[in-house]
């Protein structure tokens, strides 16, 4: 299991247009992705769970990878978020 913190930059927060970007990116690892922060957790593949989230601007954002690829995937989730949030 690979996990990492990451503070949500987007002036936005996690709203549409990059949740749905982050379950695309993370749809492509066999690794089961949990995303968790705000009192909550969702599975990084299903959008509508990430959006009742409901993650700001400055909120703390937990990223755990688990399986066989959990490695590249952490990797890959991290370079997502300081991209694009």
């Amino acid at each position: 299991m690979k996990t990492f913190q990451y503070v949500i930059q987007d002036e936005l927060g996690i709203h549409a247009r990059p949740a749905g970007m982050l379950v695309k990116e993370a749809k492509k690892f066999e690794s089961k992705i949990t995303l968790a922060g705000n009192g909550k957790s969702a599975d990084a593949g299903k959008l509508i769970a990430i959006m009742g989230m409901g993650l700001k601007k400055g909120a703390e954002l937990t990223v755990t990878a688990e399986g066989p690829d959990e490695e590249a995937a952490a990797n890959a989730m991290e370079e997502f978020l300081r991209s694009n949030l």
